[in-house]
């Protein structure tokens, strides 16, 4: 093992990455090799994994590395904005005027020919599937049982969902339903990545409360809020809610007591395209798994297997990063909210279990003609190029006193552990548009251990239940702008930016700590910050 590690520090440093960089305050910046030495220990203990998954990267030449080493190093510098540190989507940001809409604008360097493309793809985004038989072809196939009919309808304006609050439904918030491995043979489709995890026996992976003519949903969900105080040290008081999820009028008898309820908001769809070029190495780089170097951050990743390809993945996308890719992230969401068959998930009767004959027993849209799915491949095609160039607004305000001194104090209490700064993307995309672009999501991309309080109960893929992902920040301060509220978490529990830093815990618990014992002028600085990003 020493020589091991001596070979990767001797790897990285001929790389130009640093074992370890450091913020002003003296925080871990980077975990990088720590994970390395443990990947590189069992693909030479003979357990394969994919080139996708490589630990160094093989995209750049030893120039080009020595620059992205350079600039994605975190700053000490606080007196002004760093360079590019505006256009925090790459050469992609949207500089248009913040509106409504600031989340539905194409990436500023698409071609002409591919600005039809996006087009295209936010049409059928935005289009309402009707249930089979219908008149309208290529339109039919809704459900039977969904959440809704048309994905605009859950991100809303391509943001961010809302729980359900006074007379706004639950459609851009869900319950997913799974439980743990009950069997030996369950407990080998886990270890072997062919599975998540396991539905409930009669609702299925999701709770759909709606369903097509001479359906019934299966049932609503409901919350209910317990209030709790939080003394700040200057003595000012903050309100946070607490919520508890049960499903009311189930349709379908009751679940199974081993079933566990997550509640998932819509996240914002903006820099999915540049989140996917991200090179893994750099990922695997943050991850420290057993947290070797002592300072508290265990991220990890959730490794997956990719649909399309078979292959092993590193998972990327969704609140537990369980989907590698926005295409089978696309399919899952066409199954699963809409009940619509894609190539990639071809269920037409969406999450209809076994338990529901009568479901199962409804017409489907499938069109010979178009081919075996209800959504064939140019239908996914365009809605996976529409999602990958979403683009990220540019930053507001990033040159005032108050943003800067809001920076300074995100990075001296330990946020830029898990809330990673910036990255520089492949050079060998299959989008030049993505290409070697250097991007600001403030996220690590790992599975972070959130403390009791966040825990759902669980476990998706290597995500344990008490185990996210780390959110990317870049759009959070437009959420009001866009979609007319400012619910934070996976569950939309917290009413403001404030609330959601002080529900972090876990490994996030000293950050959380350090920000409630700041004064008021800090933190009202570090929230906005946030708000400029």
């Amino acid at each position: 093992m020493r020589r091991l590690l001596e070979f990767v520090r001797r790897l990285r440093r001929a790389a130009g990455s640093p074992l370890r960089q450091k913020t002003p305050a003296g925080l871990v910046g980077r975990r990088c090799v720590l994970f390395v030495v443990a990947f590189t220990s069992c693909a030479m203990a003979g357990d394969p994994r994919p080139p996708g998954l490589a630990i160094t990267r093989t995209d750049l030449s030893a120039k080009d590395q020595a620059r992205v080493t350079t600039i994605i190093r975190p700053t000490t510098d606080f007196s002004k904005p760093e360079q590019f540190e505006l256009m925090q989507g790459g050469a992609g940001t949207s500089r248009k005027d913040v509106s409504r809409d600031s989340f539905s604008q194409s990436s500023a360097n698409i071609t002409f020919e591919e600005e039809g493309t996006f087009k295209l793809g936010n049409a059928l985004f935005r289009k309402n599937w009707v249930s089979s038989p219908s008149s309208t072809q290529a339109s039919d196939g809704l459900g039977p049982l969904f959440n809704e009919r048309a994905c605009q309808n859950c991100h809303l304006k391509d943001g961010r969902g809302h729980p359900p609050e006074g007379e706004a439904g639950t459609t851009s918030m869900f319950l997913r339903l799974a439980r743990e491995a009950s069997s030996a043979q369950e407990r080998a489709a886990l270890a072997d990545h062919k599975v998540l995890n396991f539905p409930d026996p009669a609702y299925g992976t999701q709770l759909q409360e709606l369903a097509v003519p001479g359906l019934r949903g299966e049932g609503r969900m409901h919350v209910d809020y317990q209030e709790r105080k939080v003394m700040l040290a200057d003595g000012s008081v903050v309100w946070l809610r607490k919520p508890a999820y049960s499903v009311a009028d189930p349709a379908y008898g009751p679940l199974d007591p081993r079933t566990t309820l997550s509640p998932r908001l819509t996240p914002p769809m903006i820099g999915l395209g540049l989140i996917e070029q991200i090179a893994p190495a750099d990922i695997l780089a943050n991850a420290d798994p057993d947290d070797r170097n002592g300072d508290g951050i265990s991220g990890r990743p959730n490794i997956v297997r990719d649909g399309q390809s078979g292959e092993l993945a590193l998972g990327r996308f969704g609140w537990k990063a369980q989907t590698a890719s926005i295409r089978q992230q696309a399919a899952d969401a066409f199954a699963g909210d809409i009940g619509i068959s894609t190539p990639e998930v071809p269920k037409h009767w969406g999450d209809c279990t076994a338990a529901q004959p009568k479901c199962l027993a409804m017409p489907n849209g499938v069109q010979e003609r178009l081919g075996p799915a209800e959504a064939p491949p140019p239908v996914m095609d365009l809605v996976t190029f529409y999602s990958q160039n979403l683009a990220v607004p540019a930053r507001r305000g990033l040159d005032t006193r108050q943003v800067l001194a809001g920076k300074k104090v995100f990075y001296e209490i330990g946020c830029i552990a898990c809330h990673t700064p910036k990255f520089v993307t492949r050079r060998d995309t299959p989008n030049k548009a993505q290409a070697f672009q250097l991007i600001w999501p403030y996220s690590d991309f790992l599975l972070h251990d959130m403390g009791p309080d966040l825990a759902d109960g669980q476990a998706v893929g290597e995500a344990a239940g008490n185990e996210w992902r780390t959110p990317p920040l870049w759009g959070i301060g437009l959420t009001e702008t866009v979609n007319g509220n400012s619910f934070f978490l996976h569950d939309g529990r917290a009413r403001t930016l404030a609330e959601a830093i002080l529900w972090h815990g876990g490994e996030a618990q000293k950050a959380r700590d350090r920000f409630a014992a700041a004064s008021a002028t800090d933190r009202d600085a570090l929230v906005k910050f946030l708000e400029s990003l």
